[in-house]
């Protein structure tokens, strides 16, 4: 069982950035691949970015590459999503979540996923 507690998120302009924290419970964490989603209002949820578990495999909306960074410290239990040159249209809420990395590596689909967060709001004013 994975407990996941996002924060970070907050009302920032066009251009800004933020970083978005996931802290995870457990001595388990580095077995997980972890992924980033976001729920914009009258929208489905999307995917964001992933990682696997030794930070070696990461994935990308294309929408986010080279704006947004995904990392993690398994020594703190928590990932991180570094958000930069945010644009109204980033609004949402942003989610963790986590699967055991012997399942999957770092998925891209919500369904592969077992743990999630509450979830962080980030809205980007123009």
């Amino acid at each position: 069982q994975v407990h996941l507690v996002e924060s970070g998120g907050g009302l920032v302009q066009a251009g800004d950035s933020l970083r978005l924290s996931c802290a995870a419970s457990g001595r388990t964490f580095s077995m997980y691949a972890m992924g980033w989603f976001r729920q914009a209002p009258g929208k489905e949820r999307e995917f964001v970015a992933s990682i696997g578990w030794n930070s070696s495999i990461t994935h990308y909306t294309d929408s986010v590459k080279g704006r947004f960074t995904i990392s993690r410290d398994n020594a703190k239990n928590t990932v991180y999503l570094q958000v930069n040159s945010l644009k109204p249209e980033d609004t949402a809420v942003y989610y963790c979540a986590a699967v055991r990395s012997d399942r999957y590596s770092a998925p891209v689909r919500d369904s592969l996923y077992d743990y999630w967060g509450q979830g962080t709001q980030v809205t980007v004013s123009s």
